[in-house]
């Protein structure tokens, strides 16, 4: 295991992640504490120092499981929780981005994770409500007080974080130095302005879903495919991810591995800071993703992958892009230019 700079700040960390959101078994779906001890230790002896985990996650469970295996040797991990998901339902304040829910939802996590301090809080998802002055403010006076060291944001739109990060500069805040989203072979719309936003803020990336949702795994191309799962939940078990799955299949025959490794290894070489996270739920299945870095992807099939998966950026992105419109604003010299970073971030 290598380590990453994590974005805009000093921290370092895993080049893989390993997330959490199985930990526990109060969804009915998640794996048993034996079953998530043997996960862990096979994270932290291939290297791993990244633990990515929530308020939510299987109704604190998750949280409590962590805390617990983490506490021989608190200061080696880098810890990360979230706040915004509810902890109460029915009670319009246990939930949100608004400084009232934050305070109190972190004060639950650092008890049930038995620390002082959250090494990186996450902005779970944006809220459309809270005023994105409320949110960085309130998550600075987190970390002036020592509660957080750094504060990252998830699931949010790109133009939300390019505000709050501009807000923060300006008022001399905290700023987020991670962005976390669904990115994967199959969902690779985060590229028309999350990524390039990431790349342009210097914001790690630390993607979730990356098999999405078990597809990439090759489960589903089986004579006897499971009728059920995360895929079959979320309607996106049809034709295009069908393919993208054959090509990664037929990727990993090739080159001697499994496909979730190939699905893995196609973000790990994608460009910026990409950090991955891991959420398996059987011991079997981390060890597989933990082979990815006995790997590298050969750059032939990486553009093949990259190929059989390519979506359409859409306006303005193609129409900047295209040849006319380059020609146009660079007074017929666009050739003639040695560009340090590609147009457009």
């Amino acid at each position: 295991m290598r380590y990453k700079i994590l974005g805009r700040s000093g921290l370092r960390v895993s080049e893989l992640c390993l997330g959490t959101m199985t930990f526990g078994d109060a969804w009915g779906w998640g794996a048993g504490q034996a079953e998530c001890r043997q996960m862990f230790d096979a994270y932290a002896a291939a290297g791993g120092n990244f633990i990515d985990t929530a308020n939510r996650y299987t109704d604190g469970q998750s949280e409590a499981i962590v805390g617990e295996f983490i506490a021989a040797d608190r200061d080696h991990f880098v810890l990360a929780t979230k706040y915004t998901l509810f902890d109460r339902k029915g009670d319009p304040n246990f939930a949100g981005n608004h400084r009232k829910n934050l305070a109190r939802s972190l004060e639950g996590s650092l008890r049930r994770l038995n620390t002082d301090r959250i090494d990186l809080l996450w902005m779970h998802a944006w809220d459309g409500v809270t005023p994105v002055e409320e949110v960085m403010r309130a998550l600075d006076d987190l970390v002036r007080a020592g509660k957080v060291m750094y504060v990252g944001v998830s699931d949010t739109p790109a133009w939300v974080v390019a505000q709050a990060n501009t807000l923060a500069a300006l008022r001399g805040w905290t700023p987020f130095v991670g962005l976390q989203i669904e990115y994967s072979l199959i969902q690779r719309t985060p590229e028309r302005d999350l990524l390039p936003m990431a790349r342009a803020l210097d914001l790690a990336v630390t993607p979730w879903a990356i098999l999405g949702r078990g597809i990439l795994s090759g489960k589903y191309s089986q004579p006897e495919p499971p009728d059920s799962g995360r895929a079959a939940e979320w309607g996106i078990l049809h034709e295009r991810s069908m393919t993208i799955a054959a090509a990664v299949t037929k990727a990993a025959v090739s080159i001697g591995c499994s496909p979730a490794q190939v699905a893995i290894n196609w973000l790990r070489q994608r460009p910026g800071v990409m950090v991955p996270i891991l959420g398996a739920r059987t011991p079997d299945q981390l060890r597989d993703n933990l082979g990815c870095l006995e790997h590298v992807l050969p750059a032939e099939i990486a553009s093949l992958l990259d190929e059989a998966s390519r979506i359409e950026l859409g306006f303005p992105h193609e129409f900047l892009a295209s040849q006319g419109v380059r020609e146009a604003i660079s007074g017929g010299t666009y050739d003639q230019i040695d560009f340090h970073r590609p147009p457009g971030g």
